[in-house]
């Protein structure tokens, strides 16, 4: 039980695997069953959504800094990648696409960005495809606007143009048969 529990303060902003990136507003002490809890009180802002995490859980929940400025440059440079779309079934890409997400993995994210990712010129997607693309591209971009200290339409943007930018690339490759 001696497991050095990750530290976080007050103020800092944290990736929380399954609510993306929340900021640290105050530790508390509480009694709960009749225990001594410390908890970190975790703001989600953009779901109006405040979480308590017991600090001896943060590390085997997921909980973790902001991603380094390497884990984020392979995670855009993942978005110039070709996308791989795999032929099985929607549901099946749909849960694997769902478990990136939720695992919190930056480049992982990034890899449903890309894969999901539609040019102006490329069919529509499905209801489900889009629902699933914005919310890997939220994701990513609200933990860039963090690390960037920018908002999150400007983080947006930045991962549309480098997304557009690719398939311009990626388009240039298929010759009309």
């Amino acid at each position: 039980m001696a497991a050095k529990a990750l530290s976080f303060d007050v103020g800092d902003y944290v990736v929380y695997p399954k609510h993306g990136v929340g900021r640290v507003i105050e530790l508390q002490r509480q009694e709960i069953a009749g225990m001594q809890l410390e908890l970190y009180v975790l703001r989600f802002e953009k779901e109006r959504m405040t979480l308590r995490v017991p600090t001896n859980k943060a590390e085997s929940v997921g909980m973790r800094k902001l991603s380094s400025d390497k884990t984020l440059r392979e995670a855009l440079e993942t978005l110039t990648g070709k996308p791989r779309v795999k032929r099985t079934m929607w549901s099946r890409r749909a849960q694997e696409y769902e478990a990136k997400i939720n695992s919190g993995d930056l480049v992982s994210i990034a890899e449903v960005v890309r894969d999901l990712f539609r040019a102006d010129d490329q069919p529509e997607q499905s209801y489900s495809e889009r629902q699933i693309f914005e919310a890997a591209t939220s994701r990513l971009a609200r933990e860039l606007a963090a690390m960037e200290q920018v908002d999150e339409p400007t983080a947006q943007e930045k991962i549309l143009e480098i997304l557009r930018k690719a398939a311009a690339i990626h388009n240039k490759d298929k010759v009309p048969a």
